[in-house]
């Protein structure tokens, strides 16, 4: 098992690199990107990932335009080489560590890709990430996030779309750690008390001259479990934004946001209003594979060589209806003090959340 990265001195466990340092079975290794042209027209998310206690990697490209979301999923047994990252057709090559990317997909299914990253700014260290249900911990990552452009371009059934970095942005993280991956283990004695909802909130946003990354995560009753705002300016500076409000904007009759109004503070007090604006909605949980979705999970077993593409009708009642029980990502526009931003709005309320008046797993905005 011992494989091309075990040359170098980066070791912290004395195992090969290919092996995890903990038998967990829900240990994983990630990257999350995503694209769009700042017009709300399109919006591209892509990510692998690799699950060495799982014996799986995968990856996925899930594709937004209009009332249509078409998902294209790689599945195939890992390997030792993590320098190589690859499966089937995708890959993701690391050009210059921490700055720049190139992600592949070769013709699959009618879909194809070939786009370059290059990230405006220093890569941001996220605070770690933990959840438990009772005394089990279910989520334990960590992750760092970066905002950036895009070149290159992208072809769907036959059309080509140019990708040039004076309009394409997106933003892009990297996790890693411990949490729910593959297919469901035995339940055990269910959790006490059960698992009512949470409330999520991640809005990394690019402007001109710095970088806002914002995550909040509260329970049912708005206790905050996790508070992570800060600023990065083009010179490497990182001021924390202390403690934001958030204020959600949830179309009548959904749990689908179409803005927030978010107030932050600088270290010297002064406030810091970022408005932010929906312009086209992508539920990460409708063929990306993330929470909720009941059509791609994140390393589950598919056989060696797996490719599939699925295309869904957002507008239909059995789709529409699936969107308030996971997370969306949103193509996001903000404005910052008279700055205007282009990134990520990623929201989920799911279940009860008391501050914003939601009883239970049904409630709806008035």
């Amino acid at each position: 098992m011992v494989g091309p990265l075990d040359e170098y001195p980066i070791h912290q466990v004395p195992l090969p690199v290919a092996w995890a340092g903990s038998s967990d079975r829900n240990f994983y290794d990630r990257c999350y990107l995503n694209a769009h042209d700042r017009t709300g027209e399109i919006f591209v998310i892509t990510g692998l990932g690799y699950y060495p206690n799982l014996g799986t990697k995968d990856a996925f490209v899930l594709v937004r335009r209009g009332g249509v979301q078409t998902a294209v999923h790689l599945s195939d047994a890992i390997d030792d080489d993590r320098l190589n990252q690859h499966v089937n057709g995708y890959r993701l090559e690391v050009i210059e560590p921490l700055k720049k990317l190139r992600v592949v997909l070769e013709e699959t299914e009618g879909i194809a890709m070939d786009l370059t990253w290059e990230g405006s700014f220093d890569v941001l260290q996220e605070q770690p990430h933990v959840m438990r249900a009772g005394s089990r911990v279910t989520l334990d990552a960590q992750r760092f996030a970066q905002v950036g452009t895009w070149s290159g371009s992208i072809a769907i059934d036959g059309e080509e779309i140019a990708v040039s970095p004076d309009r394409w942005v997106g933003t892009r993280d990297r996790s890693w750690g411990i949490r729910p991956v593959g297919e469901a283990e035995p339940a055990g004695k269910p959790a006490d008390p059960p698992f009512e909802g949470m409330w999520w909130l991640y809005v990394p946003m690019r402007f001109e001259d710095y970088a806002v990354i914002l995550i909040m995560q509260e329970n049912p009753d708005g206790y905050r479990v996790l508070n992570d705002c800060t600023r990065v300016w083009r010179d490497g500076r990182v001021e924390q934004l202390g403690w934001p409000r958030a204020d959600i904007r949830y179309g009548s009759g959904t749990r689908i946001p179409t803005g927030a109004s978010i107030t932050c503070t600088t270290p010297d007090g002064k406030p810091v209003q970022l408005e932010v604006e929906s312009l086209l909605p992508v539920p990460i949980h409708v063929g990306g594979g993330y929470g909720g979705d009941s059509d791609w999970t994140h390393g589950m077993w598919k056989g060696a060589g797996f490719t599939e593409r699925v295309t869904y009708d957002m507008t239909s009642p059995e789709v529409d209806g699936r969107a308030m029980f996971g997370v969306i990502d949103h193509v996001g526009r903000a404005t910052c003090d008279g700055a205007e931003g282009w990134g990520l709005f990623e929201h989920g309320a799911l279940g009860r959340h008391d501050p914003s008046g939601f009883a239970d797993w049904f409630t709806l905005a008035p």
